[in-house]
């Protein structure tokens, strides 16, 4: 394997074993840095020039330059087993993400770049969910921008390409568990994630209401992030809600729940990613990329996905765009 699959395997596995999202972003970073580096041997010390990577990453980069497996690699692979090795190959089958951003709203690029970085690694398609209006900080669409942007997104499409990229929106739930776009526009869409962004430390009544209120919307396809809470840094407590209430309607109305892949969120925690994968939960593994080198970031989610048993039937970044859209027109929206 290169040093980029070596890493990235690391990554996996250390995500696996529940280590601190610093060490795993960091092989994640290191593997982004890697990807560009010419065939044939690498000293430690070459590779220790590439910006983001250190001391232990280095030695990867130079143990997988010479064509074997890496120590670190070799020991992580060894203590896992076969499930960990089963994880891998789940995240191999994965075609699409459901949940990315571009520079229409608080993504750093174009729309062109984040799909050209998908397609790039391998996926068949993936979805433009930029913000809604109500979240301004972020330079959510009006519904004439979002208009614009169906436009942008058709335009990516060649035809008869292999690579699909899809409309959608992160769309604000609001107060009463509304969703922060016109009715019209929501039914247009090919994929709707839904997420709270604000009051996340209501009380857990009016939370559960919202929530409930929310997944059951027939425009719903994806509940985004569910408790909202950063475990890096100064971190953010989770929200509090009725969590088996929540997964339970989920279930019934088809909605899935995210597993966001963010290093910073990790959300649902694992507690509630056990109690939803009970509930009989569909799932998203979704970056939630604000950048292309952030496409990177879904091998955590399934390597989480897989510790908890889940396999491609449940988790709809691993069906093909058919499947997906006849998924998201189940309540009578058109793909």
């Amino acid at each position: 394997m290169d040093a980029d699959e070596a890493l990235r395997r690391i990554a996996f596995l250390l995500e696996w074993r529940g280590a601190s999202p610093y060490r795993v972003r960091a092989f994640l970073t290191a593997a982004e840095a890697a990807r560009g580096l010419p065939p044939g041997s690498v000293s430690a010390e070459r590779a220790r020039e590439l910006r983001g990577v250190g001391p232990v990453t280095a030695e990867v980069v130079a143990q997988a330059s010479e064509g074997g497996t890496p120590a670190y690699l070799a020991r992580l692979e060894a203590a896992a087993g076969a499930a960990a090795r089963a994880g891998w190959e789940l995240a191999g089958a994965t075609l699409g993400d459901c949940h990315l951003h571009s520079d229409w709203s608080d993504g750093g690029s174009p729309i062109q770049e984040m799909a050209d970085a998908a397609r790039a690694l391998g996926h068949h398609w993936a979805v433009v969910t930029d913000h809604s209006p109500r979240l301004t900080v972020a330079h959510g669409l009006s519904p004439d921008r979002l208009r614009r942007q169906l436009e942008a997104v058709a335009a990516v499409n060649a035809p008869g390409g292999s690579f699909r990229l899809l409309s959608g929106i992160e769309c604000d739930i609001l107060d009463d568990g509304s969703l922060d776009q016109e009715e019209e526009l929501l039914g247009r869409l090919d994929v709707v994630v839904a997420s709270v962004h604000s009051k996340l430390r209501s009380e857990p009544g009016p939370m559960t209401a919202r929530m409930l209120a929310a997944v059951r919307n027939p425009h719903a396809d994806v509940l985004g992030h569910c408790t909202g809470r950063i475990v890096t840094g100064r971190g953010r407590p989770q929200s509090r809600f009725d969590a088996g209430a929540v997964f339970a309607a989920c279930a019934e109305a088809g909605t899935a729940v995210e597993i966001n892949c963010r290093p910073e969120r990790r959300d649902p925690p694992d507690d509630l990613l056990r109690l939803a994968a009970e509930a009989g939960c569909l799932f998203a593994v979704d970056t939630d990329a604000h950048a292309p080198d952030q496409l990177d970031w879904q091998l955590s989610g399934y390597a989480r996905a897989a510790r908890f048993g889940l396999g491609p039937d449940r988790l709809v970044t691993t069906w093909p765009v058919d499947r997906l859209l006849g998924w998201t027109a189940r309540h009578g929206r058109g793909p």
